[in-house]
């Protein structure tokens, strides 16, 4: 019976090791040390108080292996508690809103059931190991021991615990430095790109930068997005063509890959490259310009529209926008359909009311939402744009389509929902473009990031699709100066070359529409 509880603790100990890079160890060093330990405490209530505070700490560790395949799965890239703790509140955001409460706090209080029932066994484990001194093994033990120190079988045992909190501590650690250097940088910047700098040849233009939610590459360069992307990305071009507008198409980098959204909207603004929370922070702390001030001294009203925002934003004052519509700003009466709380073409159609009441040049921002996870439902497009008025034509697909909880057990019906919500928004997209936009515009509609490694994969590349947009051909031309890579005539960029970063789009309207 010694030798099952020693093989589960020592499995409980051999778990970290999923969230590190190389082989699993067979053997934890941990576990032969605790058992040693609790073996030596004589006074039983000490040993029992050990325990206990030992499962506490193990079930914590537990729960941030846990955090850690999670953060992967969802934004491609390793737990880093320094940076993760900030975004607890969008993580439960984006539960409660595709789950509802009642699931929501169901899938919590199932996590919390199930951290206790860990902790439990690892003390019950501990216990009933106290019993037995690993003298109790005789000589196999000691053998073992002693080829680990003659280093003969070094790689098969191993600290995954010790080490996981070792690798915390050195990402918290360098990224508390990564952030002061790029706080040091900023200040040290006294160029263009750190003050306002006027795009005088685009001074009696509208420039319209929307963000088409989770629109990456793989899109067209994943065979399994392919066809379920192209009716959207032919009608795209269909509308463009039939209206005259003149559209180029490249990529860009995203510094993030599945969520947080906002970095690439920052990366794009301030030409820096903006991929934690702590950079997001420190820029728009620091009075470092944009492309908001820069478009504001080159004399356009500035705004955002983010059907997204729905609750308090204070961080967005520091944007420096002359007037943010959020939820509550743009009117829809409509339902929203999960996390998405208004359709794309009703918030294409609403901006354009904005468009209308604005007197000369405008810079505007759109978050558009339609292509958020958990894509369910997928609405048609309206052809009557004039009819969508206040959003009241979209009550007729209230509750269509599955939940989310039941689309979601089906990875391969997820992807395909996924394509045809990019097909949807690019739909949309075109249509408001043929529909609506003005000799003296210039339209660019880009991605913000790739969506996460359940739809892309492991290693797909996290650059997104830009379409560059004008019924004036000069304003689409200085994109195919090959200074931007990838980028070329038509609806679909070079799938083989790799985009530049999104910190080089403010340089590069900067030198094209600068100064004259």
């Amino acid at each position: 019976m010694i030798l099952v509880w020693l093989f589960l603790l020592n499995g409980l100990f051999l778990f970290p090791s999923l969230a590190l890079p190389g082989n699993t160890p067979w053997l934890s060093l941990e576990a032969l040390v605790l058992w040693a330990i609790i073996c030596g405490l004589r006074d039983p209530q000490r040993r029992y108080r050990v325990a206990r505070l030992l499962a506490v700490a193990y079930a914590f560790l537990f729960l941030l292996v846990l955090a850690d395949a999670l953060v992967r799965e969802s934004l491609g890239r390793g737990l880093n508690l320094y940076l993760e703790v900030g975004l607890l509140d969008a993580a439960w955001n984006l539960l409660n809103t595709n789950l509802g409460a009642v699931l929501a706090i169901a899938a919590l209080t199932a996590l919390l059931g199930l951290l206790a029932g860990v902790g439990w066994l690892f003390r019950h484990g501990l216990e009933r190991l106290a019993h037995h001194s690993p003298a109790h093994l005789g000589k196999p033990l000691w053998f073992v021991a002693g080829l680990f120190l003659a280093g003969a079988i070094t790689p098969w045992i191993g600290s995954p615990a010790l080490a996981f909190v070792a690798n915390q501590a050195s990402l918290i650690t360098h990224t508390h430095q990564t952030t002061r250097d790029f706080a040091n940088e900023l200040s040290a910047q006294p160029g263009r790109e750190g003050r306002a700098t006027p795009l005088p040849r685009l001074a009696h233009t509208d420039v319209i930068l929307g963000f088409i939610e989770s629109y990456g590459v793989s899109t067209v360069t994943d065979e399994r997005y392919r066809s379920l992307v192209n009716p959207g990305l032919e009608a795209l071009g269909r509308s463009l063509d039939a209206a005259g507008l003149s559209v180029v198409t490249g990529r860009l980098q995203s510094p993030i890959q599945g969520g947080q959204s906002w970095l690439g909207h920052l990366s794009v603004l301030s030409g820096q490259w903006i991929h934690n929370q702590l950079a997001y922070e420190t820029l728009l702390s620091s009075g470092y310009a944009t492309l908001i001030d820069d478009f504001r001294s080159t004399g356009h009203s500035t705004v955002a529209v983010m059907p997204a925002i729905t609750q308090a934003w204070p961080e967005g004052r520091l944007f420096r926008y002359d007037r943010i519509y959020d939820h509550d700003d743009l009117g829809y009466q409509g339902p929203p359909f999960n996390w998405v709380t208004m359709p794309d073409q009703y918030t294409w159609h609403r901006f354009q009311d904005i468009r209308d009441a604005n007197e000369g040049p405008l810079f505007a921002e759109l978050a558009l939402i339609s292509s958020h996870a958990p894509w369910v439902p997928i609405l048609p497009v309206l052809d009557d744009w004039q009819s969508i008025g206040n959003g009241e034509v979209f009550r007729r697909w209230e509750g269509a389509g599955e939940a989310p909880v039941s689309l979601w057990r089906d990875p391969d019906r997820v992807r395909e929902h996924y394509g045809q919500a990019i097909a949807y928004a690019l739909e949309v997209a075109g249509g408001f473009a043929a529909h609506y936009l003005r000799q003296d515009a210039l339209m660019i509609i880009l991605g913000d990031h790739q969506p996460a490694p359940l739809i892309t994969g492991e290693e797909a590349s996290r650059d997104v699709v830009v379409h560059v947009i004008s019924a004036n051909p000069s304003l689409v031309e200085p994109f195919l100066s090959g200074e931007l890579p990838g980028f070329q005539s038509g609806i679909r960029p070079d799938p083989e070359t790799a985009g530049a970063t999104m910190s080089q789009f403010r340089p590069f309207l900067h030198r094209h529409f600068g100064e004259l």
